[in-house]
């Protein structure tokens, strides 16, 4: 006969027997360490891609060419004067799209924000938006590839890869620095590598400072360039602002940038 006091020695043989409830199992099979569904990963990579061909499709990128600005310079300028707050707010919202969905219009938009804002103003506004836009390019790509790709690495991408990790700080002032590659494709790169966030920003901002700045100034002065082109009946494009000189004091700026790494690969095998 089984009485109520047994019921309790009974639950105990049953939890030393190893019986898991049902609810329990449920957990279990939805834990933490579960794997994310693959288009959980991709959706911010195809958000971006699918905002790129929009705007492409739309003709967006018709209207970020120093062209336009010699055509609206007038109403662009009386906008600003009259909705100066407004103006930085939109400046800023557009470039953080701009770089966010990897438009090629970097230069021409720090051109614009020099001409609208002042090289100060417009180059400080510009860095923050561009770090933000860079930032949700890096994440993206991050998220979709760089664990897949660096597992599926052969041994010299991953040494490559560990060498970077090493200096990544260095490496990547070095890439903002140099006017090599395009400012989307070094937005993307270091997510293959597994640059830390908090590299990535520090790098990225500080590193695009003196590009911002430069091109700030070009825009703050570019209003006699367009008028001079204007009545010469031709387009300006942005080579026609950027001198021999501001790219050998960008290319001087990566070597600088280059030095600390170098002498650390230098001494490596010295110290050990």
């Amino acid at each position: 006969m089984t009485t109520a006091d047994d019921q309790p020695d009974r639950r105990k043989d049953a939890d030393r027997s190893g019986a898991t409830p049902p609810a329990r199992k449920a957990e279990g099979a939805i834990g933490p360490g579960a794997a994310k569904p693959a288009w959980r990963r991709y959706l911010p990579i195809l958000v971006i891609a699918g905002g790129l061909a929009a705007g492409y499709a739309a003709g967006l990128h018709e209207y970020l060419s120093l062209s336009v600005l010699a055509e609206q310079r007038e109403d662009l300028l009386g906008f600003v004067d009259a909705n100066y707050a407004l103006s930085l707010a939109v400046y800023f919202l557009v470039y953080v799209l701009a770089v966010a969905f990897s438009f090629p219009a970097a230069s021409v938009l720090t051109i614009f924000g020099g001409f609208l804002f002042g090289w100060l103003v417009g180059g400080i506004v510009t860095a923050f938006a561009a770090t933000l836009g860079a930032t949700a390019v890096f994440l993206a790509a991050k998220s979709a590839f760089g664990d897949v790709l660096r597992q599926k690495a052969g041994g010299f991408l991953n040494r490559l890869a560990d060498g970077f990790e090493k200096d990544a700080l260095s490496y990547l002032f070095v890439l903002r620095l140099a006017p090599v590659f395009p400012f989307f494709v070094i937005n993307i790169a270091p997510a293959f590598f597994g640059v830390p966030l908090r590299t990535y920003l520090i790098a990225t901002f500080f590193g695009i400072l003196p590009g911002t700045f430069a091109y700030s100034w070009l825009g703050q002065g570019v209003d006699s360039v367009l008028l001079a082109a204007a009545d010469a009946g031709r387009e300006v494009s942005v080579g026609d602002l950027v001198t021999p000189e501001i790219t050998i004091a960008f290319v001087a700026l990566a070597l600088v940038a280059a030095i600390p790494p170098v002498l650390r690969r230098l001494r490596g095998p010295r110290n050990s």
